[in-house]
């Protein structure tokens, strides 16, 4: 009995004493209990006669369970105000991330929605961009359309290079440059033929040229006789724009060609001799090999000028009619140029007349301004 009695205190005692800890006023509890464990030891022993020890050590748990009952409440009570505060401070926090968070959400919504703007914007920039610009391509187009037909100009497309004063438009059709000869290099070569016929090849092949007619159409053999135009002047008759537009001119300019005139073609006649003194003065292309050049032209002395005797020919020989027209002992005669010698032979000449001058000689077939 003593063992079980002596467990059972161990027991309250270790109880006692942990509510103690959790609870410091449950303390006073247990020191009551010890009082009366003390005084039951005593009674037991005889020492003192005192009965109500029993009693005692129950006041005393149950002193130390409901102290420490009310002190763990009151605990409870002080530290409310503490755990509120902190779940505030918690709440607080919770919300602040919270909003920030939808702060950094709306930051992205109006970036990506600003970047949307700014792209829409951008393309209807482009958008209004490009329809000024197609605005002004037509309105170009549409000028350079009136401009071409107000100068007679019709848009080619060149298709091949037959030599350096023939080409042949995309659609067959052979064209002879009007007022220009450049040295043959087909069925026979002269100096600078090749040359020639390269630079046209070089400048025209595959392009789109603007073709310009002056009185004549064709020649005898039906080809067109045209001054091409690599881009549309604004004035057809004004030089400067003629040196940097007009390819017949820069055949001249170049040595390529020497000036070569035929009635009624003559409206660049003197722009073309005054080109090609430029180019001999400067011993350009064809100049280079002599102050004759490569072939025949309008710069040809006329002691260079092919004659022949007079053989006999079914025209008039009555070289008095005609204006600047020139006879020699021999019977030869000179004449400016085919419209005087058409005065007195209506039907050109041909090449045992005394008349014939191969300047006039434009196709170069042994006839001179024939019609």
């Amino acid at each position: 009995m003593k063992v079980i009695r002596g467990t059972i205190i161990t027991i309250i005692i270790v109880f006692m004493l942990l509510m103690g800890i959790a609870a410091p006023a449950a303390f006073i509890g247990l020191a009551v209990f010890l009082i009366g464990l003390y005084f039951s030891n005593q009674h037991r022993k005889d020492k003192i006669n005192f009965k109500k020890s029993g009693w005692i050590m129950a006041a005393g748990f149950i002193l130390s369970i409901f102290l420490a009952t009310a002190d763990s409440d009151a605990t409870e009570t002080v530290n409310e105000p503490e755990k509120e505060q902190i779940q505030s401070e918690e709440n607080e926090a919770e919300k602040k991330a919270e909003d920030e968070k939808l702060a950094e959400e709306k930051a992205e919504e109006e970036e990506v929605k600003k970047q949307a703007e700014e792209q829409e914007r951008l393309e209807a920039e482009q958008e209004e961009k490009q329809k000024q610009e197609e605005e002004v391509k037509q309105k170009q187009e549409q000028e350079q359309s009136q401009a071409a037909e107000s100068l007679g100009l019709e848009l080619v497309t060149v298709g091949r290079v037959v030599d350096g004063d023939t080409i042949e438009k995309s659609d067959g059709r052979k064209v002879r440059l009007i007022g220009v000869n450049t040295p043959e290099s087909t069925t026979r070569v002269e100096e600078y033929g090749k040359e020639a016929s390269q630079f046209t090849t070089s400048e025209l092949t595959g392009k789109k040229v603007w073709m310009q007619k002056d009185v004549s159409d064709t020649d005898r053999y039906g080809r067109l006789l045209r001054i091409v135009w690599l881009d549309i002047p604004a004035d057809d008759m004004d030089e400067d724009e003629i040196r940097e537009k007009m390819f017949n001119a820069h055949l001249v300019l170049n040595g390529y060609a020497e000036p070569s005139t035929y009635n009624p073609d003559v409206k660049y006649s003197e722009y073309f001799r005054k080109f090609g003194r430029e180019a001999r003065e400067a011993n350009k292309g064809l100049w280079s090999l002599g102050d004759e050049g490569t072939t025949k032209g309008d710069l040809d002395s006329a002691a260079a000028s092919g004659t022949s005797s007079n053989t006999g020919n079914s025209g008039s020989n009555d070289s008095s009619s005609a204006g600047n027209t020139t006879s020699s002992e021999s019977g030869s005669e000179s004449y400016k140029n085919c419209t005087e010698l058409r005065k007195v032979y209506p039907n050109g000449v041909s090449s045992t007349h005394p008349a014939y001058d191969s300047k006039h000689d434009r196709d170069k077939d042994n006839y001179a301004c024939e019609r």
